[in-house]
């Protein structure tokens, strides 16, 4: 997908970040400082009014139960035409090594907010994470990102993953990763379609806050992003880095329009594969 999709645009401006809209972006009824119209305000003579367009509904999406993946092998095939590889990104990404998760990886959230290595839940068929990174360079340290898709039996499956996902943050505000890895004072916003711009999935969510790690020095952003289409979920996340700031001044090239680059093409693949052929 070409950065100056117009799709992708829309998707970049709609993505909340620490709450408020990416910088240079407005959306339909707000003002470019965010603040919104009260309605009250009368045209100028002479000047038409305008009747804003109806916002949609419902998805334009219709998938296939025929193509619906019920087994392990079918559940991987589809999470790996979807997952996002570094070309997804942005030009200068690279793969990690190793670049995909195992097949039987599940991380789990314990009761002492330490993310462990659990068994993945029946309810999961597949569930696949590629990692890849900005490599250090130009007095910047190694940007590291990974995508994730989960292949669930059901969409309700689905849905209650993006539940227990939004309700980690609220549950366990710092959480450690692994050892000298941690993040802090996370915060979580859900977006069901047609609900803070969501145009793209059914269900949306965003999480934030600030990820430490103790080899490099500072506190950097965090920033989780994850998606639902009908029984996938796809996420992409960023570490923060030394020499980054989350939006780089908003222009098409920063972190998070990069993050959202990732899952917009994630969303398309998923639809791809599950869509009814017309």
């Amino acid at each position: 997908m070409a950065y100056g999709d117009r799709r992708l645009w829309r998707a970049c401006c709609v993505v909340l970040v620490g709450g408020v809209m990416a910088a240079g972006c407005t959306s339909d009824g707000d003002r470019p400082d965010g603040k919104r119209s009260t309605g009250t305000t009368k045209a100028p003579t002479g000047t038409p009014a305008t009747t804003p367009a109806p916002r949609p509904t419902e998805l334009d999406f219709t998938p296939d139960p025929q193509r619906a993946p019920k087994t392990e092998a079918a559940a991987r095939r589809l999470a790996l035409a979807v997952v996002a590889g570094p070309d997804a990104w942005a030009p200068g990404y690279v793969k990690r090594t190793p670049h995909l998760s195992d097949p039987d990886y599940w991380p789990v959230l314990g009761a002492t907010c330490s993310w462990e290595t659990g068994t993945r839940p029946a309810d999961v068929l597949a569930s696949v994470t590629a990692y890849s990174e900005l490599p250090a360079a130009g007095g910047k340290g190694a940007l590291r990102v990974a995508a994730t898709v989960t292949v669930h039996r059901t969409e309700s499956d689905a849905d209650w993953e993006m539940a227990s996902t939004l309700e980690e943050a609220l549950r366990c505000p710092d959480q450690k990763l692994r050892d000298g890895e941690r993040i802090t004072e996370l915060m979580s916003l859900g977006n069901p379609f047609g609900v803070g711009g969501n145009a793209t999935a059914h269900d949306a969510l965003r999480e934030g806050g600030f990820y430490i790690n103790d080899a490099v020095k500072g506190k950097q952003f965090y920033s989780w992003y994850q998606s639902r289409i009908g029984q996938v979920t796809v996420a992409a996340v960023v570490k923060g880095a030394p020499g980054y700031s989350e939006m780089n001044d908003g222009t098409m090239t920063g972190t998070s329009q990069a993050q959202v680059r990732a899952l917009v093409t994630m969303l398309d693949r998923a639809k791809d594969e599950l869509e009814g052929q017309s």
